[in-house]
């Protein structure tokens, strides 16, 4: 292992920096991200899902090794493989694969690890997708015990834009870029303030807003009933999703309660007038944004078979400095609630999925599709949800303190970035970590609800 001794004069002449130390690692929490693993089984349960097609007498790295060091860089902040050649005798990453940290060989190499991102299949795509959904149910089975009365799920697109020459990237007119169109589903269970990741899939960047909604619906649906089988199950989509194939199932799924946003046309606006004068008369009298709820029947000419019942909300938004604009609003459900009550505190809830996803861009990089092979992409999408499950678990770990609501970004910087000495010896391995770390308590308490024992 090669040590850099480079030496640096700081302000005063007895002050200096020296980088020698062969047994540090600036990841210490990250022993965290192990623990809420193996609590989890998730990576064991993705690597069960790969064929190794390797010559035995060649492999230096186990296909569970290679990644679980990829997920575990994820979830650290280390989003390339190019990482891998800093990380590689990290005492800490090698700690977090099985290895001795101070003894074991060093961690594959960047070139290893594309090989092995670029080895994966569809088949194992889709296999390694329902295993992250099925750990991620049984998980919140166990800790509901399968007594969750209401369960929703969130499904959303988003744009990942591509820069190369990836396969499948096309041009959207939507986001005026060339992109992918990921599509990333979360559960939210009860009234909690927390929506977990489930499932995310990678789509060609033409794809159709409703592409595989039904299919991964189904999914959901029936692992969730077999897991919850007495929680009531409501689905709530945005306007790309409004296709009658998508709409159809949803109907003909029982027990089952949907909030589908819906694109404005004539017809509905008609049916929404004089609700949008009432929400004009009473913008121009106070001044301010004004709406009104109602609530009517509607089928298309061709593509519906039956009649649905839309809501809508009849708005007028006046900003400083600006004209007062119509803003109508429908949503197509079949829930028999009151409009202002669906909309307000059901439909509007979905909202926060938008932190999420940008949690996933901008804390854990989900867009860092760089690589040529479409299916290569989609296996780094797939580890990067891994990475933000992990980072979801150590978050519900946080309940009752005060970073029970923090970004992962956040999560990141003050329970994983921690500088430590490793020192082993023939019995154990023992982590030094600096004693002033302003949330001890919290890591304290985090550490023994992943299962760490105190003593």
């Amino acid at each position: 292992m090669r040590t850099r001794r480079d030496t640096f004069a700081c302000s005063r002449p007895c002050e200096a920096l020296q980088f020698d130390q062969s047994q540090g690692s600036s990841d210490g929490g990250a022993v965290l991200l192990k623990a809420a693993d193996r609590g989890l089984g998730l990576t064991a349960a993705l690597a069960a899902c790969l064929k190794d097609d390797r010559q035995e007498g060649k492999v230096r790295h186990e296909l569970e090794e290679l990644l679980t060091q990829r997920i575990m860089a994820i979830a650290c902040g280390y989003e390339d493989a190019n990482d891998a050649a800093r990380l590689a005798s990290d005492p800490i990453h090698k700690l977090l694969v099985g290895r001795d940290p101070v003894e074991g060989e060093d961690l594959a190499s960047q070139p290893t690890l594309s090989r092995f991102e670029n080895s994966v299949g569809r088949k194992e795509s889709f296999r390694m997708g329902e295993a992250l959904a099925d750990t991620v149910i049984e998980r919140h089975r166990k800790r509901l015990k399968g007594r969750s009365r209401l369960i929703t799920i969130d499904l959303d697109p988003t744009d990942d834009p591509t820069h190369g020459a990836q396969q499948l990237t096309f041009f959207n007119w939507h986001y005026d870029t060339y992109c992918y169109l990921p599509m990333v589903g979360f559960l939210t269970f009860d009234q909690e303030a927390e929506q977990y990741l489930v499932t995310a899939v990678l789509r060609p960047g033409n794809a159709p807003g409703s592409a595989g909604a039904v299919g991964i619906l189904r999914r959901l649906i029936e692992r969730l009933r077999e897991a919850f089988p007495k929680a009531k199950i409501r689905v709530r989509l945005d306007g790309g999703f409004a296709a009658p194939e998508v709409l159809d199932f949803l109907d003909c799924e029982p027990k089952v309660e949907y909030l589908v946003n819906f694109a404005a046309n004539a017809v509905l606006e008609r049916k929404a007038e004089s609700a949008m004068q009432r929400a004009r008369r009473a913008s121009e009298s106070s001044q301010q944004t004004a709406h009104v709820y109602g609530a009517c029947q509607y089928r298309t000419r061709k593509t519906w078979p039956w009649k649905r019942r839309v809501i809508y909300k009849a708005e007028v938004v006046r900003a400083e400095g600006k004209k007062p604009k119509d803003n109508p609003r429908f949503v197509v459900t079949n829930m028999k609630q009151t409009p202002r009550w669906l909309y307000e505190e059901v439909y509007c809830q979905r909202g926060d999925i938008e932190n999420r996803i940008k949690e996933l861009h901008y804390g854990m990089e989900i867009g860092r599709t760089s690589c040529t092979n479409f299916w290569a992409n989609q296996f780094r999408v797939l580890m990067t949800a891994a990475g933000y499950v992990l980072m979801q678990e150590m978050r519900l770990g946080l309940a009752g303190t005060a970073s029970a609501r923090a970004q992962v970004s956040i999560l990141r910087e003050r329970f994983l970035k921690l500088g430590v000495l490793v020192v082993t010896s023939v019995r154990r391995i023992l982590l030094h970590l600096p004693q002033s770390f302003p949330y001890l308590d919290s890591f304290h308490r985090l550490a023994l609800n992943l299962g760490a024992r105190s003593g």
